[in-house]
């Protein structure tokens, strides 16, 4: 599931040349491209957990041990997500004030976003819903939910912008 709000966030954010050295190697739209895709995902996932919760909430804990455990398994790469996501930010940003502004403007349009996906979804008929919602634990623990080989190719281009060692 791919947020409109995301796409639109992550071209504002490259609007015009961002001035980053590390970026010479990819160009901004290509960088950006590969952040929406795997950005995207990584919130519709959240989403759907959220709505199966709300939805189904006889079958929160098997869900939640799935995602616990989904989240555990690639906490490093979900980690790295959030820290680019933060630095596209801070290079969008003029200062450290206006980072935060824009850090947390951002958040909280995405938070937005993100319970409209999950409204959107408890619109579905009741059984297509309940069928996601039963096979969450078998997509939590499945390939297809594992962001970093279903976007192999993403992840190259997003690595070729180096992070700030901490």
């Amino acid at each position: 599931m791919r947020f409109a709000f995301v796409r639109w966030l992550v071209g504002v954010i490259f609007l015009g040349s961002v001035s980053v050295p590390a970026l010479a190697a990819v160009s901004a739209s290509d960088y950006r491209a590969s952040l929406l895709e795997i950005y995207g995902r990584y919130q519709g996932v959240l989403a759907l957990r959220e709505a199966c919760s709300s939805a189904f909430p006889q079958a929160r804990p098997a869900n939640e041990k799935a995602f616990v455990a989904w989240q555990n398994r690639h906490k490093r790469l979900h980690d790295e997500l959030d820290q680019r996501f933060a630095l596209m930010v801070k290079a969008y940003s003029k200062d450290d004030q206006d980072y935060a502004r824009n850090f947390g403007k951002y958040q909280g349009a995405i938070l937005k976003q993100r319970e409209e996906a999950k409204q959107a979804l408890l619109l579905e008929t009741r059984g297509d819903l309940e069928a996601r919602c039963k096979g969450l634990p078998e997509f939590l623990s499945s390939r297809e939910s594992d962001l970093e080989a279903e976007f192999a190719n993403e992840w190259l281009v997003l690595r070729q912008w180096q992070l700030p060692r901490k």
